[in-house]
């Protein structure tokens, strides 16, 4: 099942939880990849990732926000020259090799095919590109919450996680978590979210966050084993078109061909 993007727009930009949800997501981000460290490089997102995105706009060489068919699209950013795009799920438009940072935020618990996503992401992830993962933790109380876009799809295991990153070829490099706040509008909740994520980090095995991240990378492995050859010339190839010496005496039209 997929989110429907006027959902999603509503609860980012419209709801108090959402902006606060934004915001604590969209600082962790920035706390992992300063946007003055991505300067001239390509970054995307895929699934609902435009409220992370915002930060990259003035240093990054190209912004692209993916969003997949069965979620729609929707103009982003306000007010600005549009970067995103509806895409396929499994058939992203942008050239192999060519994107240095990616996020995923609502695009990999809500897919049909998991894997085939996770194919896509390494395929157009370069040479040094990484990607952040968000998703949500199945120990939380925000995959158990109807009210929430974390409540809907499949919830995940910090184990499950990293399992799925490396049947994609992919090597987590880092993990982390966010989102201490309980799924509630409520002011207090709101006002004091801020104090709940620095609690939480201090004290993570008392407190459950409601988010899972994964920092991972495009594993690259050096070809090796007995199929690879490698071809050393003899010094008779390297001297191959130098004439071989002649004994004394015989002319130089005898041990010379025609030409």
């Amino acid at each position: 099942m997929h989110h429907d993007v006027s959902d999603l727009r509503r609860f980012y930009y419209q709801r108090a939880l959402g902006r606060v949800v934004q915001k604590i997501l969209r600082d962790r981000l920035t706390e992992i990849w300063p946007p003055g460290q991505c300067s001239g490089m390509t970054v995307a997102g895929y699934g609902f990732a435009a409220p992370m995105l915002r930060p990259f706009l003035n240093d990054a060489r190209r912004v692209t926000a993916l969003m997949p068919g069965p979620q729609g699209v929707m103009a982003w950013p306000a007010g600005m020259p549009n970067h995103s795009v509806l895409c396929e799920e499994t058939a992203w438009p942008l050239d192999t090799g060519s994107v240095d940072r990616l996020v995923m935020l609502h695009g990999l618990e809500t897919s049909d095919h998991p894997a085939a996503v996770l194919a896509e992401a390494a395929r157009v992830l370069g040479p040094g590109g990484r990607m952040l993962v968000m998703v949500p933790n199945r120990a939380g109380l925000w995959a158990a919450s109807d009210a929430t876009p974390f409540g809907l799809g499949r919830s995940y295991t910090a184990g499950q996680l990293e399992a799925q990153m490396r049947a994609a070829g992919l090597m987590t490099d880092r993990q982390g978590v966010a989102l201490y706040i309980p799924p509630s509008d409520r002011r207090f909740w709101l006002r004091s979210a801020g104090v709940w994520e620095r609690t939480g980090r201090r004290i993570g095995r008392l407190l459950i966050a409601g988010v899972l991240m994964a920092e991972v990378s495009k594993q690259v492995h050096a070809s090796a084993g007995p199929g690879v050859r490698v071809h050393v010339p003899s010094p008779l190839e390297v001297l191959g078109g130098i004439a071989r010496p002649r004994p004394a005496g015989i002319r130089a039209s005898q041990g010379v061909p025609r030409q």
